[in-house]
C-alpha cells in the first residue's frame, strides 16, 4: 500500500478547549513533556500547527482553528491513529468542529525541517480532478518586515479566486515559519491561477530576488477522501 498523508483541521470553541489546543503546540516539540504522538505506529512525519486571524494569513493568531499533518506508511495507519490513539480521542473530545482530509502526494520540492518527508506518485495526478497544494517556509529574520508587507495582498488574491475551495494560513511558529494548506476545484484552475494572477506571480519574483526564505517546499496532492464536516465544504467534489 502506498504512504498517505492527512490534513485535520481542528476547531475549538471555549476557553478552556482553546488554552488546552494551544499547550498542544508545545508538546508537539517536548515542552515540558514527551511528544505525544512519539512511536505513534506509521506515522513519518507529524505536525501540529496554529493559524492566524482572519482568513488565516494574519499576523494575529487564531486560538480557535488548529491542523495537524500527518504523512503514513498507508492508510491502515491512519485510519488506526484517527479511530484508537489517545491523544486524538482527547482532541475530538475538545473540538467543536473538525475535518480530515486524505491525500496522495503527486508532486513535492523542496524541504520541512530539512526534509522532505513527502513521497510523489506523479501517476496519480489528474489535472481535471480536484487538488490539495500544502507550501511551507522559513523566513529569514532579516526579511520578516519585507515579507510581510506582501502577504495580505497575495492571501487575498488567493481567498477570492473563484476555484479556490478552501485555503487556510498555518504555522509551527507564529510570524517567521509560515504554511498553507488549500483546496481547487481542479489541478488546471489551481495552475492557472499560480501562473495569471498578477499578485501571485509579483510575489514569486520577489522571493527570489529577495530572498525571502530560509527554507521552502511546495507539494502538490490527489484528494482521495474527506471525512468530518468544515464551514464551506458542504458540497466538496471527492472523485
Amino acid at each position: 500500500m502506498p504512504s498517505i498523508t492527512t490534513v485535520t483541521l481542528l476547531r475549538y470553541d471555549s476557553i478552556q478547549h482553546k488554552a488546552w489546543a494551544f499547550t498542544q503546540m508545545g508538546r508537539m516539540l517536548g515542552w515540558p513533556l514527551a511528544n505525544p504522538l512519539a512511536g505513534t505506529p506509521g506515522l513519518r512525519f507529524g505536525r501540529l500547527m496554529g493559524s492566524g486571524a482572519g482568513n488565516g494569513f494574519g499576523l494575529r493568531p487564531n486560538f480557535s482553528v488548529y491542523a495537524f499533518v500527518g504523512h503514513w506508511d498507508d492508510r491502515a495507519s491512519a485510519d488506526r491513529f484517527f479511530a484508537d490513539h489517545p491523544w486524538f480521542q482527547k482532541t475530538v473530545a475538545r473540538t467543536c468542529g473538525r475535518a480530515t482530509f486524505f491525500l496522495q502526494a503527486t508532486m513535492t520540492h523542496g524541504e520541512w525541517g530539512g526534509e522532505n518527508p513527502f513521497t510523489a506518485n506523479r501517476e496519480a495526478y489528474d489535472p481535471a480532478q480536484p487538488v490539495a497544494v500544502i507550501t511551507r517556509a522559513t523566513i529569514r529574520t532579516r526579511k520578516l518586515p519585507d515579507f510581510w508587507r506582501y502577504v495580505p495582498q497575495t492571501s487575498a488574491s488567493v481567498y477570492d479566486h473563484p476555484a479556490r475551495i478552501l485555503s487556510i494560513g498555518v504555522g509551527e511558529y507564529p510570524v517567521f515559519m509560515q504554511a498553507t494548506f488549500s483546496l481547487w476545484t481542479s489541478g488546471k484552475a489551481m495552475q492557472e491561477f499560480a501562473y495569471r494572477s498578477d499578485h501571485h506571480k509579483e510575489v514569486v519574483r520577489l522571493t527570489r530576488e529577495r530572498d525571502w526564505y530560509k527554507e521552502e517546499m511546495f507539494t502538490r496532492f490527489a484528494v482521495l477522501e474527506y471525512t468530518g464536516d468544515w464551514e464551506g465544504l458542504v458540497d466538496f467534489p471527492i472523485p
